[in-house]
């Protein structure tokens, strides 16, 4: 398996750039990695201090990573943060505003054995963590070889990943070679030790502490909170075409609520659609100023939505009809109630499974079953159980990031 492996890394570049010819995407996925090694090189002898590497997949990932960032650099000021991103969905939003805490940001090299090791040497890091799920073999071992003690943190597994299949002796590796395991719950913690990992421990989900911080100092949108009047509100996060067939209905019998839209995509031409279908009167906030009536909403930017949870009575997320569902953390992060669609792999998600046990989460696999959703919430004993629950469940969960810091520089024998 190694062998394969390698030889699909060895290959790979070539494919990807005869495929750029013909993919935006791709191109812009290679465009983004070139010079990548002089510019690390030109921070490191610039900045030649000690330093703590952490890497994300994207953009969510990156999410659950700050609050142990923040906690790093409060706990040890004198370390520099590089965080480096495998998909330019994470890196393009991450560069383009200051990073709290963090003094680089890279694109991680594909995981080619002789660019991981250049990366790595290049880097010098004093300690690495990985988030959630986003392990490459050669980079592990290239940190192992120097002795550069190595943390998955945020992991939720699953039965039917590749680690734990027939052929997955060789991913299973990836999980063995690191010093420690942070999970996100007891069932990873049962399943790793089926397959003799134990040095694992359950810290909780980073994204608790990051939302909770959110909700505590959320952006000030005074143009928002104008138009809004403390009518109740409906905020639609990262809304898909699935969502919103769902959702139109709702929206064109309930004119008494204000409705914020955020989609999941910025393109125009969702958001003229639905609005085509919407029978109140809508804008897009790019068009639009506070002292306007229309009562629903488009937001066409991004950046905002994790903040418009504050004028939320309810909240709806979007995703699960489609790729995945996204983040139902951040609307309960300020106490209030989320609805989202069925979700198709729930092993994926676990909090949507978690947040329906708690009573602060309601899936829908039809119009029928929101408006029914959304008619109960309407019931204030209902609601106010509802959104009580969803401020309990959050604060149980916090300080995972502290558990993690605390693990880590409580036992230097362990790393």
């Amino acid at each position: 398996m190694k062998l394969l492996y390698q030889a699909f890394f060895w290959v790979l570049p070539g494919i990807l750039n005869a495929l750029a010819l013909i993919s935006p995407k791709i191109m812009h996925f290679l465009k983004g990695r070139e010079g990548l090694f002089q510019s690390l090189a030109k921070f490191r002898n610039d900045h030649p201090g000690r330093l703590v590497w952490v890497h994300v997949a994207s953009l969510g990932e990156y999410e659950q990573a700050k609050p142990l960032i923040a906690k790093w650099k409060e706990a040890k000021p004198e370390y520099l943060i590089v965080v480096s991103f495998f998909s330019p969905s994470g890196y393009d939003p991450a560069i383009k505003k200051p990073q709290p805490n963090v003094d680089f940001i890279t694109y991680l090299p594909l995981d080619k054995k002789s660019w991981a090791e250049e990366f790595v040497e290049i880097l010098r890091p004093e300690l690495a963590f990985f988030v959630k799920y986003d392990l490459w073999f050669f980079h592990i071992q290239a940190l192992k070889r120097r002795n550069i003690p190595t943390y998955l943190i945020a992991a939720s597994f699953r039965p039917n990943q590749i680690y734990f299949a027939w052929y997955g002796g060789f991913f299973r590796k990836i999980l063995s070679d690191l010093n420690w395991i942070f999970t996100q719950n007891e069932e990873s913690i049962s399943l790793l030790k089926r397959y003799g990992i134990t040095h694992a421990l359950r810290a909780g989900d980073t994204r608790f502490d990051r939302v909770s911080a959110t909700a505590n100092a959320p952006k000030e949108l005074k143009d928002i909170e104008e138009w809004v009047n403390n009518q109740p509100t409906i905020v639609v996060g990262s809304a898909w075409d699935e969502d919103m067939s769902l959702l139109i209905p709702l929206i064109n019998s309930n004119s008494g609520y204000k409705w914020i839209i955020a989609p999941h995509d910025l393109d125009p031409s969702p958001m003229k659609k639905w609005a085509d279908q919407i029978e109140l009167e809508s804008k897009k906030y790019s068009e639009w100023n506070s002292t306007e009536k229309n009562p629903v909403l488009f937001i066409d930017n991004i950046g905002m939505l994790s903040s418009l949870y504050q004028f939320a009575k309810i909240a709806y997320v979007g995703g699960a009809f489609g790729k995945g569902l996204h983040n139902i953390l951040e609307p309960l992060g300020f106490g209030i109630p989320v609805i989202f669609g069925k979700v198709k792999k729930l092993g994926k998600f676990p909090e949507s499974v978690q947040s329906q046990k708690e009573g602060c989460g309601f899936e829908v696999s039809n119009a029928q079953e929101l408006q029914g959703i959304f008619e109960k919430l309407n019931q204030d004993d209902f609601y106010e159980k509802s959104a009580s629950s969803a401020q309990k469940w959050v604060k149980s969960n916090l300080g995972a990031a502290d558990r993690i810091i605390s693990h880590i520089l409580s036992h230097p024998k362990e790393s």
